[in-house]
């Protein structure tokens, strides 16, 4: 895992280089720093003429300003070159979300996806600002300490060599493996808590209706519980290596005093130089300091990229081809020969043998009860699910040649969920064409017989619809979502179960305008209710993802079979003039 993000520094190397380069500079200042400030002192204690000591002086203060820029410039490079590549990482990511749309989401729960994007993206940063770098940069400052150390004195330089392995080196790994299993609960725990808290959220109106609140807050209070606890003993164990750390700092002071000062005493180190060697093991010590929590820091960029790479490794629903066939001029002709369609490989075909013709103009329904077949098989001519056999063509060329983005160029949805933005009307109608001015957006409005009520609202077009569609009613959404569709424009129009959720009345009126909007329109209308469908040219009826039965709807209620059972149930639940 941890290699295969190195990959996506790739580009980033040259800033990574440069950071390092930058910390390397500011903590060898704190070294300089501190070894000549004990040089400073020691010497001006023997009182020497000033000028001997001008040298030293501006030393110290070109350490000490250096010190505060150099770590300024090393955050903000090693800043500025990690945001990138979390950029690349997290735009691979939606384009991989995108592929996976919509068959291939429900593998991953919506709130635990939701936090592999945030959370377990943002993770990743701290392999590169608090992993890498510190460990780079505390191998060469640490090494040139070491060499400094020697220099002065032998014996020191192994002390402070010792002293330095033992904080940056067996602390990080005693570390890293007492967190391993914490961090790794930890990161479960909080992908957990942030799906309970989303589907907590959307869910709210059932639980509250149902009065499950208490049991959904009181299990989401058992998995904050659980969290806290191994956060808690992840901090443990980061205290765990910082102990050890200062532990071992501290003893490289007093092993440096110990065989400091009967070096002095027996000439083999100048006495002003004995602060230095004893001295220096303090300001060496920052440099190892933070390794303990960059090994913890290591182990949950580990899960964390597992679990990214969880989602960018999911096989796409559908292949899209190496060299994509052009697009067929219009008009277009949508063929559908003995279609079969499982959702996953280990699931019961929920079409099998499925075949339809849909000519430029022409209109046809797809009704059936639920399970049988019906959005499976608008899923599959969207490009959103792979047949698993028979075939799907444009004017002959089989959808599976063409890119998917040209397929859904020519085959628009207009979906029983259709997604309203927190914004205008008018911007949720733009969405399908940036370009359309007002005009062309009334004009779809008007079609979707929508106009009438927008123009009496006091903001008109600017009317915001709130999250989901929450300021308006379930038709007016739907009409929304229909004007929008009708603004792109597409050549040929989808409806999948556009009166789902609305009461009889509302859901037999928007067909009712569906069906005379979309007038001349090739039409695929996908739905559970049977009112109006006297206007489409011919009616198929899916049962167990099979054809059982089609034909205009005249013909189909004045005969024996399945959709003549359907029309009798609808209409005993819905008294109303029979249509022959």
């Amino acid at each position: 895992m941890i290699f295969r993000l190195l990959r996506f520094a790739r580009p980033a190397r040259g800033r990574l280089a440069l950071a390092v380069l930058f910390g390397v500079l500011a903590l060898g200042s704190g070294v300089g720093l501190m070894a000549t400030s004990a040089w400073l002192i020691s010497r001006a204690a023997q009182h020497p003429p000033v000028l001997m000591l001008m040298v030293a002086i501006v030393a110290v203060r070109a350490f000490g300003l250096g010190r505060g820029v150099f770590r300024y410039v090393e955050r903000l490079v090693g800043h500025d070159a990690t945001f990138r590549i979390l950029a690349d990482l997290r735009a691979r990511v939606y384009e991989r979300l995108e592929r996976l749309a919509p068959a291939g989401l429900p593998a991953f729960r919506g709130g635990d996806l939701l936090n592999r994007l945030v959370a377990d993206v943002d993770a990743v940063q701290d392999l590169f600002l608090r992993v890498l770098l510190p460990c780079t940069v505390a191998a060469v400052v640490g090494g040139a300490s070491v060499g400094l150390a020697w220099l002065l004195l032998p014996s020191a330089g192994v002390v402070l060599l010792l002293a330095l392995l033992l904080a940056g080196v067996v602390a990080p790994w005693l570390s890293g493996a007492v967190s391993r299993r914490a961090e790794r609960r930890t990161t479960d725990l909080r992908g957990e808590l942030t799906s309970h808290v989303v589907d907590t959220l959307q869910g709210a109106p059932e639980l509250i209706a149902y009065g499950a609140v208490p049991e959904q807050l009181a299990e989401a209070a058992r998995i904050d519980r659980d969290f806290t606890r191994a956060t808690a003993r992840s901090a443990t164990t980061a205290g765990l290596g910082a102990a050890v750390s200062a532990l071992a700092g501290g003893l490289a002071v007093w092993g440096s005093l110990a065989v400091g000062v009967p070096a002095v005493r027996s000439g083999a180190l100048d006495g002003v130089l004995l602060a230095v060697v004893v001295l220096l093991p303090l300001a060496a010590f920052e440099v190892v300091a933070g390794l303990p929590l960059a090994a913890q820091y290591l182990e949950r960029v580990r899960r964390s990229a597992a679990r990214v790479f969880a989602v960018l490794d999911s096989p796409p629903p559908v292949q899209e081809p190496d060299a994509p066939a052009p697009l067929p001029a219009a008009p277009y002709t949508l063929s559908v020969e003995n279609l079969r369609a499982r959702w996953t490989p280990t699931a019961p075909h929920a079409l099998d043998g499925a075949s339809l013709d849909l000519a430029p103009g022409r209109r046809c329904a797809i009704v059936g009860p639920s399970g049988s077949g019906k959005t499976t098989l608008t899923a599959v001519l969207l490009r959103f699910l792979e047949p698993a056999g028979g075939r799907t063509s444009l004017n002959g060329v089989d959808l599976r040649a063409l890119s998917g983005d040209d397929v859904r160029r020519v085959i628009g949805l207009c979906a029983q969920d259709a997604h309203l933005f927190d914004s205008t009307i008018g911007e949720n109608i733009r969405l399908a064409r940036p370009s359309a001015t007002d005009g062309e957006i009334r004009d779809a409005l008007r079609r979707a017989r929508l106009l009438d009520w927008v123009e009496s609202l006091p903001d008109g077009l600017a009317t915001r619809v709130g999250e989901h569609g929450a300021r308006v009613s379930g038709g007016q959404r739907q009409r929304i979502a229909l004007a929008r569709a009708l603004l792109a424009d597409f050549p040929i129009l989808l409806l999948d179960e556009p009166a789902e959720h609305l009461d009889l009345a509302t859901a037999d009126e928007l067909t009712a305008d569906l069906l005379t909007a979309t007038e001349g329109r090739t039409t695929l209308l996908v739905t559970h209710r049977l009112a109006g469908l006297d206007a489409v040219d011919e009616i198929i009826v899916l049962d167990g993802g099979r054809v059982a039965d089609r034909g205009t709807h005249t013909d189909l209620v004045n005969r024996p079979g399945p959709y003549r059972a359907l029309w009798q149930r609808e209409q005993a639940a819905s008294p109303a003039p029979q249509l022959t």
